[in-house]
């Protein structure tokens, strides 16, 4: 199946339609917001269905992990934004130094205005609602734009859209990569882009032109470190786990582990019984393991299994777009395997002798959006404290994501800007700072000729 690119002309116009209805204030009062969140809330629940067959049909994603690692998602950040919208947007009074005394100071949070959202393949339900809750909350319009790769999905969000909201306020365009070139090259006063870090650039490239600020979610290589005093089968199954999900296409799933030595071969035994209680003996076989995306996604995860020794897993089948839970050792750092970002269930083991051998080794890669650590807790905070990553998890993979009252987001080439429950509504908001001054008393001494500016010095 394949989407017919919207024309341009149509892009053009619903931009235009968009901007005269921000301008219009309609979307500022807390009641019309809030109805929206509602609206939004509402169709996800009547076309779970829907969302879940296209999924199984794109990426083979199961009901049950549609529902965990989208719908869910997107239901609870709306639910999170209803709770506290009203708070979110009130004034946030600051205090106001002597010298400026009797005036008053606040925060206002004010909507940025036109939203350009840009998704992914990999969550495609997640990925593009969520930053729209976000728009939603902080009183913006916005034009979103889903991925042609997983077009069962972006066909039925279209038509889930155009049935609950005015495209003068939310829209949706479809296309490929011409479609995405002309809304990078529009005017915006926000793009939202979830994406590789290559993508990235092009879009900051892009918007640099407006002047328009970015949110850019992106991507890299995760490690997962397995120290002395792991839980070998905690470990191993939460990160077979972390790596499985969506057959391994997270942009925070464990990219690469990083494993004590004298823990590999009793990790690699618990990494395949964890693969089989999660899989049963054959994945292939099983309803809740994905597939990739598409031909050239599959040949280019393939590659990487002649790059190490296969101690599990390592099985393909084309024709389904299959590729085995996979444990690869004896890999070289320089490998295509351990310098891209794999997105699939291929998993490079790397061993260290000292904990800092490990941090070394990832201070010495760009930052990652994540980063997973399994042992002692103490050292696990240590490592955090001489590392950096988006985000980070001690004795577990993916959970940061769960919860909506953490920020997600990534640190240099895995991303800037911050999303998830306030945040969210923050990414989409000008926060105003505004001073009020009463006309009397009007204070001659910062005027000129400043009389008695010994005395202003004193209190400045």
């Amino acid at each position: 199946m394949s989407l017919e690119n919207t024309p341009a002309a149509r892009i053009s116009a619903l931009a235009a339609a968009q901007k005269t209805y921000f301008r219009s204030g309609a979307t500022l009062s807390e009641a019309f917001r809030r109805t929206m969140l509602r609206r939004l809330d509402a169709a996800l629940a009547n076309w779970e269905k829907r969302l879940c067959d296209a999924l199984w049909t794109d990426l083979h994603k199961s009901p049950e992990e549609a529902y965990l690692t989208e719908i869910s998602i997107v239901r609870g950040e709306i639910r999170s934004h209803l709770r506290h919208l009203g708070r979110w947007m009130r004034p946030a009074p600051r205090p106001t130094p002597l010298k400026l005394l009797p005036a008053k100071s606040r925060i206002v949070s004010q909507p940025l205005g036109q939203a350009l959202i840009v998704a992914p393949w990999n969550y495609p339900v997640q990925l593009l609602l969520n930053p729209l809750v976000g728009a939603i909350s902080a009183g913006c319009t916005a034009l979103l734009k889903p991925s042609p790769y997983t077009p069962n999905v972006a066909e039925a969000l279209e038509g889930m859209i155009a049935e609950i909201f005015d495209e003068e306020y939310v829209a949706v365009a479809q296309g490929g990569r011409e479609v995405n070139t002309l809304l990078f090259g529009m005017r915006w006063d926000v793009i939202f882009f979830t994406g590789s870090p290559a993508l990235g650039r092009i879009v900051m490239t892009a918007a640099a032109r407006n002047l328009t600020p970015v949110v850019l979610e992106l991507g890299g290589k995760s490690p997962s470190i397995v120290d002395r005093g792991a839980d070998i089968e905690v470990a191993a199954r939460r990160i077979a786990w972390g790596k499985t999900l969506n057959a391994g296409q997270t942009c925070i799933a464990p990219d690469y582990l990083l494993i004590h030595r004298s823990l590999q071969d009793e990790f690699s035994r618990a990494f395949a019984r964890a693969l089989h209680r999660l899989h049963g003996d054959d994945a292939q076989q099983s309803l809740h393991y994905g597939r990739l995306v598409n031909d050239r996604a599959f040949e280019r995860v393939t590659s990487y299994l002649a790059q190490g020794k296969i101690l599990v897993g390592g099985r393909t089948d084309p024709s389904d777009r299959y590729i085995e839970p996979t444990l690869l050792a004896e890999v070289d750092p320089g490998a295509p395997v351990m310098q891209e970002e794999i997105f699939g269930p291929v998993l490079p083991m790397l061993p260290f002798d000292d904990i800092g051998e490990a941090v070394a080794l990832i201070n010495d890669r760009e930052k990652p959006l994540a980063l997973y650590y399994f042992g002692p807790e103490k050292t696990g905070r240590e490592v955090l404290l001489h590392t950096s990553s988006g985000g980070a998890c001690i004795n577990d993979t993916i959970m940061q994501i769960a919860n909506d009252r953490l920020p997600f987001g990534g640190v240099g080439n895995s991303g800037m800007g911050r999303y998830h429950g306030h945040d969210s509504f923050d990414a989409f908001s000008l926060r105003r700072g505004v001073v009020e001054s009463p006309a009397r008393p009007d204070l001659p001494l910062r005027y000129p000729p400043y009389k008695g500016f010994r005395w202003v010095k004193k209190i400045l």
